[in-house]
């Protein structure tokens, strides 16, 4: 299950040109499903979406509350373009998107465990499988890609001197101590 989270001032969807659900302050979260997607997958993104602090507290300082320390809202949107392969072609492949109906229900699911872990008055909803306009203002911009699997790409091992802060040999310097 993938997930784009962007901290907004404000998001609606309309669809046939009559606004559907909007928002103010809080997040716009685009959720693509995966075929072998399941309630455990629901659980993990939704607690991390909904704790995922891309706030300033009152002083200023970033990254310090959640959209719920904020009381922020959220508008969701099912979104099965983000598992699309586009690494062979031109066309993108969406075999790694699940089928309609056993996605709609995940994604039934997946609403009601966000109102389940926030306030179900500050969690909004596209339009399911509907051909939707989406407007936003994106504060920062502030965008995340949220994935509630390990990340399929096998990270290179960095070496202890491309890090910063750490002597050759690995060890961190006395500053860090």
């Amino acid at each position: 299950m993938r997930a784009v989270v962007q901290r907004v001032s404000s998001a609606s969807v309309s669809v046939d040109n009559q606004v559907i659900s909007s928002i103010s302050r809080g997040l716009m979260v685009l959720v693509g499903i995966g075929r072998d997607d399941s309630p455990a997958d629901v659980e993990i993104l939704s607690k991390k979406i909904l704790s995922l602090r891309v706030f300033s507290d009152a002083a200023g300082a970033m990254w310090k509350q959640s959209v719920k320390d904020i009381e922020g809202d959220v508008l969701c949107v099912s979104q099965f373009t983000l598992l699309a392969n586009t690494a062979k072609g031109n066309k993108p492949d969406f075999h790694r998107a699940m089928a309609t109906e056993p996605s709609r229900q995940l994604y039934a699911c997946f609403l009601e465990q966000m109102s389940q872990l926030y306030k179900p008055e500050k969690i909004q909803d596209g339009r399911f499988g509907a051909m939707m306009d989406v407007r936003l203002t994106n504060e920062g911009p502030v965008t995340f890609t949220l994935d509630s699997r390990k990340f399929e790409y096998i990270d290179q091992p960095i070496s202890p001197a491309a890090t910063p802060n750490h002597a050759e040999d690995g060890k961190k310097v006395a500053s860090e101590k």
